[in-house]
């Protein structure tokens, strides 16, 4: 598979895929393609299935097969970036949940918990995300742009968890409420941070979707006027 990542703002990658080369997205994200790809829908298993519903996503996968040379096009939700990752046995990633674009089809992706149940319903979209294993390449999203650390052992980083766009599977994350009553009501920052902690890189996103929601509910008409 040969692949260019094209457009400013909205980014597409094309992917140029040889007879029986697969590519698969959970989202629809196919903007155009050439006829001779196939399109099948599956939802890889009742546990996968319900390991989705529980977590938010979708249940089911579109894998698309080349037959014959062909091409496909996928491009992103949301202003921002598409990164595209080399997944490979002690290079795995993960990425949240929304992030994944589209992948080869020797990518596995899964369901990975950050930690104890109670943290995750309190401690918003950080607490379930997607490990991508396997080999092969793997497309993510970004939204805004992309801002690149590696964090030597120990090193931590305190992240509002919405710009948390990925790490390496060696960053322990940890969900903390921010500390004081006064800070929580007054603050405007919310309730919970996210700490990631080294060694490996992280990658952060500078303009998460659910941001730029809540700020401009505002300023969105109702029906009272």
């Amino acid at each position: 598979m040969k692949y260019e990542i094209k457009g400013g703002a909205f980014p597409v990658v094309v992917c140029e895929l040889t007879d029986g080369e697969q590519m698969i997205t959970e989202k629809g994200s196919m903007v155009w393609m050439t006829p001779n790809m196939e399109m099948q829908t599956t939802g890889g298993g009742i546990g996968k299935m319900f390991s989705k519903a529980f977590s938010g996503e979708s249940m089911f996968q579109n894998i698309y097969t080349a037959r014959g040379e062909g091409m496909i096009t996928f491009g992103s939700s949301f202003p921002g970036k598409i990164l595209p990752l080399q997944i490979a046995p002690g290079r795995e990633m993960i990425v949240q949940k929304n992030a994944f674009l589209a992948s080869e089809s020797s990518v596995e992706l899964s369901i990975h918990f950050n930690q104890k149940l109670s943290a995750g319903f309190f401690g918003g979209e950080g607490f379930i995300m997607q490990r991508l294993s396997g080999t092969g390449t793997a497309f993510v999203e970004i939204d805004g742009d992309l801002v690149e650390y590696d964090l030597a052992p120990g090193q931590k980083m305190v992240i509002d968890t919405g710009n948390v766009a990925g790490f390496e599977p060696t960053v322990s994350i940890e969900i903390k409420q921010v500390p004081g009553l006064k800070n929580k009501l007054l603050g405007g920052e919310g309730l919970f941070n996210t700490t990631l902690t080294g060694p490996g890189k992280i990658w952060l996103q500078t303009m998460p979707i659910a941001n730029v929601a809540t700020a401009i509910r505002p300023f969105i008409p109702t029906g009272n006027g």
